[in-house]
């Protein structure tokens, strides 16, 4: 017998004694087993590239899921979604008159600059782990600082064969693209289902997934298939598994998210590029009014100027001290983004994420570097996202966004200015609204985040006390919460299971296989308790 099997070989053993009670609570040998197991198959999924720029890429990765569904016995099909596929996947147990949850996550990924990566490709999982270990303690991922040599630097590889051989270490990491952010829990979620039916044992709710293909691109198509297949997405709760847990690593509930406004603002110098030598000093440069016109927005504290920016914002002191709540650690925050102090645009970070912001994520104009010339660049563009909140629609910021570029004395134009304009208006300017979505809320005493947070409770409770749970108001990231809730007119709540340092978005991508683990257990957990539509359950 390969013994280096063994622990795998002996998991279901451990099912089936855990599966004698009425609900099954997987052992920790057990949930480390079956982790093991499927890490081969997470690594294949994280191999393959799924920025949604790319509708074969992306086609590819739906085929993909589709095949490692009804390996868990789901019906599946594809939404169409102008050849980027929502994946729907629905569990072929059902329970007659129980209720229906849907669970949302998307398996597109960021864009990639691989050059930015500490190995050979981002879609080339590695595994690694501290080369000096951190203390052991409740908040370990914390140590971890991004960095452009965080995998050269305080990391080394591991050899995927011995995670297989025995016990994982849950401070090791799996870096690749998406790995967190959304590949991770779809593989939490598929290892759920692998103990529950290997325990013979079934989920006390209907199961309904859908997957989608576009979120990283702010899902600008997901209402239409949504639409279309309301009947067969209609469900009676939505859980959507996305974003970061709590840094604290306990149990994480979130009762909303900001919406994301996408704006691309252009100043408009010369008609055409000019020789500074010739024109300095006369002929006005769009990079300089651009960024005259941008620190015109916010202040030194970060506080966005613009009138009435934060008006629908109205916090009530219930609201205020739920956000006072959050074990947030400030000094620990701090130290891991690398500032010495945060903007002031809340008391704390917990309500800076309550207003809407105005994020600067890019500016050009003309070349910098060798490839530079001396000119007036006939215009300066910036790239902006504004993240929405209740109270904060996109249209209302944008709209708010206009007025004060105009009291900066800007004419705007919704094309290239005409030689009319510009002999007529000296600044002129042009905003477009890319893409835009706007927050969604909860209540955080509905029915769907009771079950959640009594679920977590129980999951990870010790010595017979509950676990305490942190439960947030708004996510400060964006998902399409807005328009999956409007087009399935359904309650929400956000349930994240990956590490608060996993570096989403950015290069050196990361999941903490200790909340691999946790996010196996979250999912066996909540899909064996019975969700009650009607009233709390507590």
């Amino acid at each position: 017998m390969n013994t280096r099997l063994l622990p795998i070989m002996v998991a279901p053993f451990l099912l089936l004694q855990a599966a004698a009670a009425e609900t099954l609570r997987p052992s920790a040998e057990a949930v480390d087993a079956i982790t093991r197991r499927n890490l081969p198959e997470f690594i294949e999924m994280l191999s393959m590239p799924n920025d949604s720029i790319k509708a074969a890429d992306i086609q590819a990765n739906a085929k993909w899921l589709e095949a490692a569904f009804q390996k868990r016995g789901f019906t599946t099909r594809q939404l169409d979604n102008e050849g980027k596929p929502l994946v729907y996947a629905q569990f072929n147990k059902t329970i007659p008159g129980a209720p229906t949850v849907l669970f949302y996550m998307h398996y597109d990924g960021m864009p990639i600059l691989p050059e930015q990566w500490a190995q050979k490709s981002p879609h080339q999982p590695v595994l690694r782990q501290r080369a000096r270990p951190a203390a052991a303690s409740p908040g370990a991922g914390l140590a971890f600082t991004p960095s452009t040599a965080s995998a050269r630097s305080g990391w080394e590889d591991l050899d995927l064969a011995k995670v297989l051989a025995g016990p994982i270490d849950p401070e090791w990491r799996i870096f690749a693209r998406s790995a967190s952010d959304d590949k991770g829990p779809i593989m939490m979620f598929l290892s759920a289902f692998d103990l529950l039916n290997e325990a013979k044992a079934a989920p006390a709710i209907n199961v309904k997934v859908i997957l989608d293909a576009e979120e990283e691109k702010g899902s600008p198509r997901i209402s239409a298939p949504v639409k279309a297949n309301r009947e067969l997405l209609k469900s009676d709760a939505l859980i959507i598994n996305d974003g970061p847990s709590h840094p604290s690593n306990l149990p994480t509930i979130i009762f909303g998210n900001r919406g994301n406004a996408v704006v691309e603002l252009t100043v408009f110098g010369p008609r055409a590029p000019l020789h500074s030598g010739h024109y300095g000093n006369y002929a006005p440069n769009p990079a300089q009014r651009l960024a005259t016109l941008l620190a015109s927005m916010k202040d030194e504290d970060g506080r966005v100027t613009i009138p009435h920016y934060y008006d629908g914002v109205k916090l009530t002191e219930r609201e205020r001290s739920i956000l006072t709540a959050v074990p947030d650690d400030e000094t620990a925050l701090l130290k891991r983004l690398g500032i010495a102090r945060p903007e002031t645009v809340g008391g704390n970070l917990q309500e800076a994420v309550q207003y809407p912001s105005l994020n600067i994520r890019g500016m050009q104009s003309a070349a910098i570097g060798e490839k530079a010339s001396n000119i007036i660049p006939a215009k300066a563009v910036a790239e902006l996202d504004l993240r929405t909140t209740p109270g904060a629609s996109a249209a209302y910021l944008v709209e708010m966004m206009e007025k004060h570029i105009i009291a900066q004395g800007y004419h705007l134009v919704k094309t290239d200015p005409t030689d009319e304009e510009r002999a007529k208006y000296p600044k002129i300017a042009l905003v477009s609204l890319q893409r835009g979505s706007n927050a969604a809320f909860s209540e955080m005493e509905a029915p769907a985040g009771v079950w959640v947070q009594d679920s977590l409770a129980d999951t990870f409770a010790k010595d017979g006390a509950p676990s305490k749970t942190v439960r947030i108001r708004l996510m400060g990231g964006s998902v399409p919460t807005d328009k999956l809730v409007e087009a399935l007119d359904m309650p929400f709540v956000i349930m994240p299971l990956v590490n608060a340092d996993n570096n989403q978005h950015s290069f050196d991508e990361n999941l903490r296989l200790g909340h691999f683990l946790d996010g196996v257990r979250a999912f066996t957990g909540l899909l064996q308790k019975p969700y009650v539509a009607s009233v709390a359950t507590r």
